[in-house]
């Protein structure tokens, strides 16, 4: 019986781990959904690129560069002239490629006049691309780890229970021996 016992147990916290880690990820993938639904309804308004390159950096020595779009541009919203340098929320990434950030940049030349979207809560803030709502088409998955969690742990209570009544009086019975 404490073999049956301490598996159950083991089921229980292997499910609780299930649980805590798949809800951990559906938390975080459902803000990233919830912050890119929120970035798509924020006022578009026109703006002009004012610099628009490739930016790169070398860590070290026996490194290879690494490249980002650097970018700046000016908007209008609600009557105050701002500037912004943010590419996206988190800003531009660094890359590997330099072709790929030179293919950004032939996107956004100077004098180019474009469409940025203003953040209505600090309208010092403005971004040229919004984040992917693709998060929230992907969190069935950590969902599936948090139902499998509940399901172990349903299981093993259920186990702990029904050989509790079968053998009430089991630990009993072992202190005496």
């Amino acid at each position: 019986m404490q073999t049956s016992k301490a598996g159950s147990i083991y089921l229980i916290v292997l499910g609780l781990a299930l649980v805590l880690a798949g809800g951990i990820f559906t938390w975080l993938l459902g803000r990233s959904y919830l912050r890119a639904k929120e970035m798509t309804e924020w006022p578009s308004v026109p703006a002009m690129i004012l610099k628009s390159e490739v930016e790169e950096r070398q860590i070290g020595e026996n490194v290879e560069k690494d490249y980002r779009f650097d970018v700046l541009f000016g908007y209008e919203f609600e009557g105050e002239r701002h500037t912004s340098d943010q590419y996206g929320v988190r800003g531009s990434g660094w890359k590997k490629s330099r072709e790929k950030v030179e293919a950004i940049v032939k996107n956004y030349q100077v004098g180019d006049r474009v469409t940025c979207k203003v953040n209505p809560e600090n309208t010092s803030m403005a971004i040229l691309k919004v984040d992917t709502r693709a998060a929230g088409y992907s969190i069935w998955f950590p969902l599936l780890f948090v139902v499998g969690g509940i399901g172990l742990i349903i299981k093993a209570l259920s186990n702990l229970l029904r050989k509790n009544e079968a053998n009430p009086n089991d630990d009993e019975s072992r202190e005496s021996i």
